[in-house]
């Protein structure tokens, strides 16, 4: 279901019922979100940006074919102090996370047979095993 959108769509954005399996996120609930439990898939884009609009076919898709998976979209144009909090310098850049986690980041356009396969990796993680490196990369001093 497509929900969470404050702001109008984006000069050229052309909304169309097949939007409506993906969620749209800005600042307000976008850590509500991807800390909850399960899977997330966040696509940040932009209207203006060629790949982007080559890639959202390809994860409206998926979302249809992952209905128990959030499906979610951040407008870098609308959200811009969100994107630059992610620190994201490219777009399309596709993110997951799993149970709260940061699993997987990555600039660039997937094609349908790679999200596909990354999605089915992200599944069989062993959570207790990524949790456990998490906690690891936390008490290991950081190099300067």
């Amino acid at each position: 279901m497509y929900t969470g959108r404050s702001k109008p769509y984006p000069q050229g954005y052309i909304h169309s019922e097949a939007d409506m399996a993906t969620t749209a996120l800005g600042e307000a609930d976008f850590e509500k979100t991807v800390s909850g439990p399960g899977i997330v898939l966040v696509d940040l884009w932009a209207a203006w940006c060629g790949p982007c609009r080559a890639f959202a076919p390809v994860f409206q898709a998926a979302s249809e074919k992952h209905p128990s998976m959030v499906f979610a979209k951040v407008d870098t144009e609308a959200e811009p102090g969100l994107a630059q909090g992610l620190g994201i310098r490219s777009i399309p850049t596709l993110m997951i996370f799993r149970d709260g986690i940061l699993v997987f980041a990555q600039p660039g356009a997937l094609p349908a047979s790679s999200l596909e396969k990354l999605i089915a990796a992200v599944e069989e993680l062993d959570m207790d095993e990524v949790r456990a490196q998490v906690e690891a990369a936390k008490a290991t001093p950081a190099a300067v």
